[in-house]
């Protein structure tokens, strides 16, 4: 970019920055009709309240090579269970402590955790169903209501072996991604009977009574294998044999420990975190301009604005990644951030001012202090990028949102120091 385009771009940024920020944006009224504009700051656990349970899954009855397979079986059934369920901002995840493996199931703004151990302590059921034999061909056409009129067979997850992600050929019918599903030698005699009587009509397939899918059968299918194939993305396919797996790998489990966090007391958290952050911050902006002077000025000003886009990142996300949930360990790697991003301004004006003993002029110092302290900035600022991609890889909730705040803070004090407060020190020297 144009150095000359540079400091609008910086002012536009800004400026958006702000607008998203906003705690009440204004309603804008378009075409008689009023809209709304919100970014909500979500909050984790510790911040909102709700409830937290940790499960753990009994493997006794499945095979050892199969355990990584159904606990994450078991965590997508419970994950589904969740988002039905209506609970914003829930977090579930696997945990593994030798041989033991556990399910962490975080509820923000759900004050009953036993309704929340209701909710998810329930073993998964697959079930495939058939239609009525009396249903017209317009009725079955317009599919819905059909669906939940179908009735039970014998034929169930229990008889599933496995299911997976196959890809059809050019010469077949469908090409594309498939779903290819196994039975036992038991299943296989229920499935050829089933889809004898029900040619060319759905089979639809229920997991935990709301169906996943509905597959037309073509014909009698004898052997124990078939193919599910329709109009399929790689990630719709996957998520079928996920779900088709779940019930064909039950897991039951064992709530280890479930408890609600009070509403008030994430509140005081936030309120504490926040009072010692904006202290922090204060703290920082005064002494730059107690020890630098102007250039302390400009710091701070570049501070300010790498405080307004990490959070704008927070809130949005910049519409890529989902937004940002925000927890107590977020916000110290913000805080953390907030050190490292003063850290990169001091190491230049520190060789500004170098440059500047030695006789340069202060436009040439000024090119000279951010040249030859970019190598510096550069190994510190990766070194902390590798660490926050260590904890992300090997962390688990509370340790990773440690991570992702302070690799998007490293990130964004790069710019800031690199780019804003260049920008802003060349505009003031000439």
């Amino acid at each position: 970019m144009r150095p000359r385009l540079l400091p609008w771009f910086i002012v536009v940024l800004t400026l958006l920055a702000v607008f998203v920020d906003l705690p009440f944006l204004p309603t804008f009224r378009l075409f008689d009709k009023d809209i709304k504009i919100d970014f909500p700051l979500k909050l984790g656990l510790d911040l909102l309240g709700g409830s937290q349970l940790i499960l753990e899954t009994q493997m006794g009855k499945i095979e050892p090579q199969d355990r990584d397979a159904a606990l994450e079986s078991a965590k997508n059934v419970i994950e589904r269970r969740v988002n039905l369920y209506g609970v914003s901002e829930s977090l579930v995840q696997t945990s593994k402590l030798g041989e033991s493996r556990r399910i962490i199931v975080e509820l923000p703004g759900l004050k009953d955790a036993s309704s929340a151990a209701e909710l998810v302590g329930r073993t998964a059921e697959l079930e495939f169903r058939e239609l009525p034999a009396t249903s017209s061909a317009k009725t079955t056409a317009s599919g819905i209501p059909l669906i939940f009129q179908s009735t039970p067979t014998n034929l169930t997850g229990a008889d599933l072996k496995k299911a997976q992600v196959t890809f059809g050929s050019t010469n077949q019918i469908a090409a594309g991604p498939q779903v290819a599903i196994e039975f036992s030698s038991q299943g296989a005699e229920k499935f050829a009977e089933i889809t004898r009587r029900n040619v060319g009509k759905p089979l639809p397939i229920f997991l935990d009574g709301v169906p996943i899918s509905t597959p037309k059968v073509e014909g009698e299918i004898v052997g124990g294998s078939a193919v599910i194939t329709g109009d399929f993305t790689i990630d719709e396919a996957k998520s079928l044999a996920i779900q088709l797996n779940a019930g064909a790998l039950p897991v039951p489990v064992k709530i280890l420990e479930q408890r609600s966090i009070g509403p008030t007391l994430g509140a005081q958290s936030l309120q504490k975190s926040l009072l010692a952050g904006s202290l922090g911050l204060i703290i920082i902006l005064i002494y730059m301009v107690a020890y630098y002077g102007l250039l302390g000025v400009v710091a701070d000003l570049a501070l300010i604005i790498y405080t307004l886009l990490v959070l704008a990142i927070f809130k949005t996300g910049l519409f890529i990644i989902p937004p940002i949930t925000l927890t107590l360990a977020g916000i110290a790697g913000f805080v953390l951030s907030v050190g490292m991003a003063v850290d990169a301004n001091i190491l230049i004006f520190e060789r500004m001012k170098e440059e500047i003993r030695w006789g340069k002029s202060k436009v040439t110092a000024l090119d000279l202090g951010f040249k030859r302290a970019w190598s510096s900035i550069w190994a510190s600022n990766v070194s902390s990028l590798i660490t926050a991609v260590i904890l992300y890889g090997f962390g688990q909730s509370v340790v990773r949102g440690f991570a992702i705040t302070l690799a998007i803070g490293v990130l964004i004090s790069m710019f800031t120091a690199i780019i804003v407060t260049r920008t802003f020190l060349r505009m003031i020297i000439r």
